[in-house]
């Protein structure tokens, strides 16, 4: 059994309950009760022995300590800072629409409908920005979050990789259709060696990767002590860096057959990108996206014990930015009139996977989506497609309705099952609604 240092840690980094059941939210204060301002963590010098959150105890991913967390992770753990450049910001121009609060919709699987402005609160949003056609028409701020402030994407992260390799693709750099192994020798004897590229950019990897958390010998352990910077026990004997635990994952299935979502595909995408263009994911984001974007804060990535960013789940940005970058790809790759990334990537992406292979596994409240480059392809009407992160962040692009919106959330539960019912189908009603402006 790990450790409550690396079971802490595990909760942020694995990262992937999306798929199991949701539990039950009302088994945990609301938003208003668990306000991490309100409830004042690490305020003070130093904080009240009950108000200090520590990442070595665990005690700083906690509910509703996380709360706080989720926002202040530079406090807590190693990072690598992704700086903007020394640009200025590109300027948002803000059209605020009052009326987008009591906008109702019927969540799913409900009998009685619910305002836009109740669905934030109920889902533990930290911060959210709506563009429509480009423009703010919906800015707002919990907790301890600002517009200057920064937060946890998680899983989110997986997506700005998934995008990054989509750009070496479409740019000829990368060749989707050959071996991990042959750009990243290391793992030739892993179960990523005989898979693609592609197979990895679309998790359809048959690898042995258990992310049961009630199993404490679950390949999901091994990936977070692997990947735990700070030192380990003396009788430690396991792998000691994300790349070294990559070296040991095993075959489990066949390469190609069906969409499996998990974290250890992304580490070793960010190996293979990191190795094809002699720079970090974190470098390479700097590079290619964010001093591109006119963003107005630098991003920042947790890495391991060796200095790797984690590719899966480390990255943290400001809300706003968040939005930029949707924005971005909303217009297939342009912004500040400039091609940021190239527009066959980005058609690729909107394209997205097989939606067989995706249906393989099993998501209910997500039938007839796919996944592509790290991607989530709804394939509904308004041809839809986002970045999900667990405890409820969020990328929702629309490109008929012409919005983006980005939100920051600390749900109590992981798994986006747990706010889906009330999320998507916002999304839903927002963008209808704005088509109609």
């Amino acid at each position: 059994m790990m450790s409550l240092h690396q079971s802490g840690w595990m909760v942020l980094t694995a990262a992937l309950l999306l798929n199991q059941p949701a539990a039950a939210a009302a088994n945990y204060p609301d938003a208003v009760a668990s306000d991490p301002a309100t409830m004042g963590w690490m305020v003070g010098s130093p904080p009240p022995a009950d108000k200090q959150l520590r990442f070595d105890d665990g005690s700083y991913f906690r509910f509703p300590a996380m709360r706080w967390s989720v926002a202040n992770f530079r406090q807590l753990m190693p990072t690598v800072n992704i700086p903007r450049g020394l640009g200025n910001a590109q300027p948002l121009v803000h059209a605020e629409d009052t009326a987008i609060d009591q906008l109702t919709f019927m969540p799913t699987g409900a009998d009685k409908a619910m305002s836009w402005e109740a669905s934030l609160l109920a889902n533990y949003t930290d911060a959210i920005v709506v563009l429509h056609k480009g423009k703010v028409v919906y800015e707002r701020y919990f907790g301890v979050m600002s517009p200057t402030a920064q937060h946890g994407v998680m899983s989110v992260t997986k997506t700005f990789v998934g995008t990054l390799a989509a750009t070496l693709v479409a740019e000829g750099r990368l060749d989707d259709s050959k071996t991990v192994a042959h750009y990243v020798p290391e793992l030739k004897q892993s179960a990523f060696g005989s898979a693609t590229v592609r197979q990895l950019m679309d998790m359809t990897t048959g690898i042995r990767f258990s992310e049961d958390y009630a199993d404490p010998n679950a390949e999901v352990w091994a990936h977070a002590a692997a990947g735990n910077p700070l030192p380990k026990p003396a009788d430690y004997k396991g792998p000691r860096s994300y790349y070294e635990f990559l070296q040991t994952v095993k075959p489990e299935g066949k390469h190609g057959e069906a969409f499996h979502y998990r974290t250890a595909n992304t580490d070793a995408l960010g190996w293979v990108l990191a190795r094809v263009s002699g720079k970090s994911v974190a470098q390479l984001l700097s590079e290619r996206i964010w001093r591109r974007l006119g963003a107005e804060q630098d991003a920042y990535m947790s890495v391991d014990s060796t200095g790797t960013p984690f590719a899966g789940g480390g990255l943290n940005t400001g809300i706003r930015d968040l939005a930029r970058f949707g924005e971005m790809i909303r217009n297939d790759g342009r912004a500040n009139g400039k091609q940021i990334i190239p527009a066959a990537a980005v058609a690729d992406i909107r394209a997205g996977g097989k939606q067989s292979d995706f249906a393989k596994a099993g998501y209910q409240q997500l039938k007839g989506w796919s996944y592509r480059n790290m991607w989530w392809v709804t394939h509904n009407p308004h041809g839809a497609f986002m970045a999900r992160g667990v405890h409820g962040q969020a990328l929702y692009i629309d490109p008929k309705a012409e919005m983006v919106i980005a939100r920051f959330a600390s749900h109590p539960v992981a798994g986006n099952a747990a706010n889906d019912a009330t999320s998507l189908p916002a999304y839903q009603a927002l963008a209808e609604y704005l088509l109609q402006r």
